[in-house]
């Protein structure tokens, strides 16, 4: 039986690439019934997929009438159904929203694109890289000679499908309050945005500047960047609140009176290394930290398969299988060190609610 708070939420979710993926593993980590349609023909998913993990899979031809109907009769039973492809083509096949929601009236429907369903963009083709772009997001990370893609954590991930789960769940309780479905129309270049919000505000405040590595959070502060450490890996120093800073200059040994003045973003090119200089703070974390660095976990993923879940049985000819186990998110047991093949294993139940002491209440 599923566990979490998402338990007996069943979503029906068009196999795609990026935050597709993404949105529905974070459904199912929290327990959803995430059902994935993939291309008939594709296979199974690799265990190394590791955002295609704990749903089940039917693999359906999408070009015959027969799986289009399956589709449908997969979002009568559903609360909500996401997909990722190009304006338009849902339509066309004939699982487009008005014909979803006819057949369920309460139905979520979420669309993910990189541009939004209508705009002058909406039919380009583009990645992460290009929707952060044109929001500032790009601008403002990397080098100071250059901006510098930020993996594609910033669009796919986290304007896309953190977005979209977001949206599609308060689409659900919006629909069991009113029994109304709605589409959730999702796009990266607006969730990039709208997490650039704090940055646009600092710059209408005039506190941030459009050149890179100019500013508190982008590096250009000596206390708060990566520094190498004696063992050639780097350590991360975000020492913002005073009573870090000082305790980052205790710990380091530096004396310097120069570094009392944190605050001043005039001296910050200054107390910052310059290239092929190990004076100064990097000297310091050199000499001082001694390798213990912050080592990034590694960890492998874990297949197993299950399964049907009993609401997709009986719908459809076509094999249906469990692209992965119950694999919760690793947690990183202990600071500062590299681990791998780690076993994943199932999230503990979650303890019942407990009755308030007395005092508690009147707290």
């Amino acid at each position: 039986m599923a566990q979490g708070p998402l338990a007996g939420l069943k979503i029906v979710e068009f196999a795609g690439i990026g935050p597709g993926p993404f949105c529905g593993m974070l459904l199912s980590d929290l327990g959803a019934d995430v059902v994935r349609i993939d291309r008939k023909g594709h296979g199974r998913a690799s265990p190394a997929d590791v955002t295609s993990r704990g749903r089940q899979s039917v693999a359906l031809d999408l070009k015959r009438p027969e799986a289009v109907e399956a589709c449908l009769k997969l979002m009568e039973r559903a609360d909500a159904v996401f997909e990722g492809f190009r304006p338009g083509v849902m339509e066309r096949l004939g699982l487009g929203p008005d014909v979803a929601l006819a057949r369920n009236p309460k139905l979520v429907y979420g669309r993910m694109t990189g541009w939004g369903q209508f705009g002058p963009y909406a039919q380009a083709a583009g990645h992460d890289m290009n929707y952060i772009a044109i929001t500032g997001a790009l601008h403002a990370i990397g080098a100071e000679d250059k901006p510098v893609p930020p993996l594609n954590l910033v669009g796919d991930f986290g304007g896309g499908a953190l977005y979209l789960a977001f949206g599609l769940l308060a689409g659900v309780i919006h629909a069991r309050a009113t029994g109304h479905g709605q589409v959730v129309d999702c796009a990266m270049s607006d969730g990039a945005a709208s997490l650039m919000a704090m940055f646009y505000g600092f710059k209408a405040g005039g506190m941030w500047t459009e050149a890179r590595r100019a500013n508190m959070l982008d590096g250009g502060a000596h206390f708060y960047d990566t520094y190498e450490c004696a063992d050639g890996k780097w350590i991360s120093i975000g020492s913002i609140e005073p009573q870090f800073y000082l305790r980052l200059l205790e710990k380091t040994g530096i004396t310097d009176p120069q570094f009392q003045h944190q605050m001043s973003r005039e001296e910050w090119p200054e107390l910052r290394p310059q290239p092929g200089v190990r004076g100064g703070l990097l000297g310091s974390v050199s000499g001082n930290v001694l390798g213990n660095s912050a080592a990034l976990p590694c960890w492998e993923g874990r297949v197993k398969y299950q399964p049907c879940p009993s609401w997709i049985r009986g719908l459809t000819p076509f094999t249906a299988w469990a692209s992965s186990g119950n694999c919760p998110s690793p947690r990183i047991l202990t600071s500062c060190l590299l681990w791998s093949s780690l076993p994943l294993r199932a999230a503990p139940p979650h303890p019942p609610p407990r009755a308030l002491a007395p005092q508690e209440r009147n707290s």
